[in-house]
């Protein structure tokens, strides 16, 4: 359907003048840095190195990289897109664009779905976050240093087996979300970003420098980038294909509200491009400060997710400064959760502001205080409540506590159906003419993005969707 140039003028300016009251990022640099802060989370420091090395290295890694090409960027402008066309909260962008183009109001359930995958995500995201911060004084103080595999583990597990010292952790990880989101775009988003990204990747490096010092870094950097296609199963390309599209922080509404605070004037293609190269940057330069620390303690890449809080402890507590650069990783876990976290509770805050007419602070602590509330719920599933199965007389289910729970249903069902359903709504739906105005593409860049987007891209998600279920 056509946009009429003066009923699109009208519908612009309008935006416009909404976005300058409720606040722009000022400046390209900072949309690239709060859209990484998002996108490079625990995904990349955590699960990328243990999936890469469950799944054979190198050509695993070449597969990802196909995969961010083909089903990352893609969605990623597509979400960015219709947060600027709407200018406001992923639900209400939906509601604005559906009326104002003349289409199905239902479709305003795309960006309802991606809300809510991201508040039930932070809940126990913010858990998770809440090891790292405990890991922190863990390792500060010593406690790693010379144990034994069977200690580590007995750390670990006494961390998880205690709820009073989960909730301590949960409830200081989500004051550190709830205290950014509550000051706003630039005060508080865009202020964090600005310190807490260049402070990532500064530690990154150093912990890239200190793998190096490790004596296996060759082993690590032939494992990352020497492509052996005889270890790469079906399995493994669709585990790619899922982490290319979660890793950016796609179908959990995060990147239309991030792109509802975008100045006309910024290219929605060259900035996704800049955030999915930054945050696969990210993601390598992590498995080459984890991998040579790993080999050089002769212990097993594949190891999953203990990968962070068992097998690494163990090999910083085997080597030289291991109490300094192990404190120095978790600062770094915390400061990619952090950032992550942020992003989480954002388009829930903005809903409410623009719903209910709470002012930030309130609808930063009404939305953060119910979250919290339900980090509760996954802490007792790790251990008072860790033999209780809610759903378990579902046989996929069966034996799933709420934490599992949690992780499943936005894991497998939420996040590829929302990124299915923004391929679905730009590639079929929206009208081309808004979608052209907004990328501002050369022609045959816009069609080979639309093209990707209407047939490549649902069709590798459905695949995802279904794989996960089945």
């Amino acid at each position: 359907m056509s946009v009429h140039s003066t009923g699109s003028a009208t519908y612009s300016g309008a935006l416009e003048g909404a976005n300058a009251k409720r606040g722009l990022w000022s400046s390209r640099l900072a949309f690239i840095l709060a859209a990484t802060g998002s996108a490079v989370g625990l995904g990349n420091i955590w699960k990328f190195p243990y999936i890469t090395g469950e799944n054979g290295g190198g050509a695993f890694v070449i597969v990802y990289l196909a995969c961010i090409a083909v089903v990352g960027i893609p969605i990623m402008m597509a979400e960015v897109m219709i947060g600027r066309r709407g200018g406001r909260s992923p639900v209400n962008s939906l509601r604005l664009i559906t009326e104002r183009d003349r289409l199905n109001p239902a479709w305003k359930l795309v960006g309802a779905v991606g809300v809510l995958a991201g508040f039930l995500i932070l809940s126990f995201y913010s858990v998770i976050g809440g090891w790292a911060v405990s890991y922190v004084g863990t390792s500060a103080s010593g406690q790693l240093a010379g144990q034994s595999a069977e200690a580590i583990g007995a750390i670990f597990s006494g961390l998880l087996s205690d709820p009073v010292t989960l909730l301590l952790w949960h409830s200081v990880f989500m004051a550190l979300v709830m205290v950014v989101v509550a000051r706003g775009v630039r005060s508080g988003l865009e202020r964090a970003v600005s310190i807490l990204m260049p402070a990532l990747f500064v530690l990154l490096l150093v912990m890239v420098g200190y793998a190096m010092t490790s004596g296996a870094f060759g082993q690590a950097v032939s494992f990352l980038f020497q492509p052996d296609f005889s270890s790469l199963t079906t399995t493994g390309i669709l585990v790619a294909l899922g982490h290319a599209f979660f890793t950016l922080s796609l179908g959990m509404a995060v990147m239309m509200a991030y792109g509802s605070y975008l100045p006309k004037n910024i290219s929605i293609a060259k900035t996704s491009m800049t955030v999915s190269v930054i945050d696969t940057g990210v993601a390598l330069l992590a498995g080459l400060a984890i991998f040579p620390i790993v080999f050089a303690n002769g212990l097993e890449p594949g190891a999953g997710p203990g990968l962070i809080f068992q097998t690494l402890p163990l090999a910083f507590g085997q080597m030289p400064l291991g109490s300094l650069f192990g404190t120095l990783f978790f600062v770094l876990l915390i400061f990619a959760a952090w950032t992550s976290g942020i992003s989480l509770l954002e388009p829930i805050v903005e809903w409410l502001e623009e719903q209910k007419g709470m002012n930030r602070t309130v609808s930063t602590l009404g939305a953060g205080l119910v979250c919290w509330a339900l980090g509760i719920a996954s802490i007792l599933s790790l251990n008072l409540w860790a033999d209780v199965a809610p759903l378990g007389f579902i046989p996929m289910l069966e034996g799933k506590t709420v934490f599992d729970l949690l992780d499943f249903f936005t894991a497998n069902i939420l996040l590829p159906l929302g990124g299915l359903l923004v391929a679905l709504f730009a590639g079929w739906v929206m009208s081309r003419q808004a979608m052209e105005n907004e990328l501002s593409l050369p022609a045959p860049a816009f069609r080979l993005w639309f093209m990707t987007v209407r047939f490549i891209t649902p069709v590798a998600v459905a695949i995802v969707f279904i794989y996960n279920l089945v």
